[in-house]
């Protein structure tokens, strides 16, 4: 909800419906793929833990899955421990898989072509799966040797800032953003109050979700992160209230500073996006310390991209620039800090808090996860280029999609427009 109404403030009239649209039913392509075996790849990881193997997971998991299709009060714990926590994550990962799409319209809307973008949508969610596989978790590959990411930064935030940075620069900007179009004289966004209440509507929305990224056994409710980190529900929240208190803070100094009011509104996000990989496992002044460089490291990025053309305001410089950022800070602020592994091994591969918070690690997790973004984007940029096209023609763009697509006329009726 917070994200779509950030659209409808951002958006040119001409175009608010088709790109509120497009968003909606892309989050539910991505939706209903990670149902049909999204999760499965997810999963996995727990069935290699224990020797079993990626098909064994699919069987278990797919949309006609055994366990995906089973009331779990009838499944023995012998066969299938915990499997209320599974099922649950099915419905919260598909959501994740959903936002991805989302995030990635962003900086593709109004000028990506409807079909490309929703054969993009199927299979971002597929390669998303994969990389949350890798990279979020307890006993993935990078996470077992030391990637730590409580929010799933990575293959949420990098991963469709790795496909923009491919799709926008193929795609070129939109009619009057940089320079007058005769029909655009001026990019306008429509309501940027709108805006400030999609982003404070995420903010009262994450905090659902940092509760679903914790696990809590016995003896005593033990509260560890999805990574298996030691935490608790006070610290992990507290550690959210800061992260948007520091961004918003350094936000609105920087827009004093430049009379550039896009750092009120993307402050306090930027600042989230900064010390979501660490909730767990920073302390709140840690995290407020964080957040507060990450409106820096976007007015960095920001203001390279405007000079050099490039028409991407929010997902690059917050989810590519901020969210790299931020997994690096905990690599370098919290290292050496135990968490992977499951609770009850104790030695091995898999032994509960069996491995460390790496810088090297880190870096290895951010190259993994912008790079995928990058190599699927390329690979579909050139068969849509040779096929059914990628980009809108630029006097649509500047028409508006609303009325090219719907026929949507946004315009007062009077005596010269009014039909007879």
């Amino acid at each position: 909800m917070g994200l779509l109404l950030i659209d409808i403030g951002g958006t040119r009239t001409q175009h608010s419906f088709n790109s509120g649209i497009e968003k909606v039913v892309g989050f539910f392509i991505g939706f209903a793929a990670y149902f049909l075996i999204g999760f499965a790849f997810w999963a996995s990881q727990y069935y290699i833990m224990e020797g079993a193997t990626l098909t064994d997971s699919i069987k278990d998991w797919w949309a006609g899955g055994t366990l995906s299709n089973s009331l779990a009060q009838n499944v023995d714990p012998a066969v299938f421990p915990g499997i209320n926590n599974f099922q649950i994550f099915i419905f919260f990962l598909a959501i994740f898989a959903g936002i991805i799409n989302v995030l990635l319209h962003f900086a593709v809307a109004e000028r990506m072509k409807a079909s490309a973008y929703y054969i993009t949508a199927f299979v971002a969610a597929i390669v998303s799966s994969i990389l949350s596989w890798m990279t979020w978790g307890s006993v993935g590959p990078l996470t077992v040797l030391g990637f730590h990411d409580f929010f799933g930064v990575g293959f949420v935030y990098l991963f469709p800032a790795g496909m923009a940075m491919v799709f926008v620069p193929k795609l070129g900007a939109r009619p009057g953003m940089f320079e007058p179009h005769p029909k655009v004289y001026e990019y306008h966004p429509q309501n940027n109050a709108m805006i400030a209440v999609g982003i404070m509507t995420v903010f009262a929305g994450l905090p659902m979700i940092i509760l679903s990224c914790m696990f809590f056994f016995d003896p005593g409710a033990l509260a560890v992160s999805v990574t298996m980190a030691t935490t608790s529900v006070g610290i992990a929240l507290n550690n959210y209230a800061a992260a948007w208190a520091g961004g918003a803070i350094m936000g609105a100094i920087i827009a004093y500073s430049t009379r550039k009011f896009s750092y009120l509104l993307f402050g306090p996000l930027g600042g989230y996006v900064a010390g979501a990989g660490g909730l767990d496992v920073y302390l709140p002044w840690e995290t407020f310390l964080v957040a507060m460089g990450a409106p820096i490291i976007a007015y960095v990025i920001y203001e390279l991209l405007q000079k050099r053309g490039i028409d991407d305001h929010k997902l690059l410089p917050l989810m590519g620039g901020v969210g790299a950022y931020g997994l690096i800070m905990v690599g370098l602020v919290k290292a050496g800090t135990l968490r992977g592994g499951y609770v009850g091994i104790e030695e091995g591969l898999y032994a509960f808090q069996g491995s460390e918070i790496s810088l090297i690690m880190q870096l290895a997790g951010v190259a993994t996860c912008l790079g995928a973004g990058i190599v699927t984007a390329w690979i579909l940029s050139l068969i849509f280029e040779n096929t059914i096209g990628l980009r809108v023609s630029e006097e649509d763009q500047a028409e508006g999609l609303d009325k090219v697509i719907w026929g949507l006329n946004h315009e007062e009726p009077t005596h010269e427009n009014s039909a007879f």
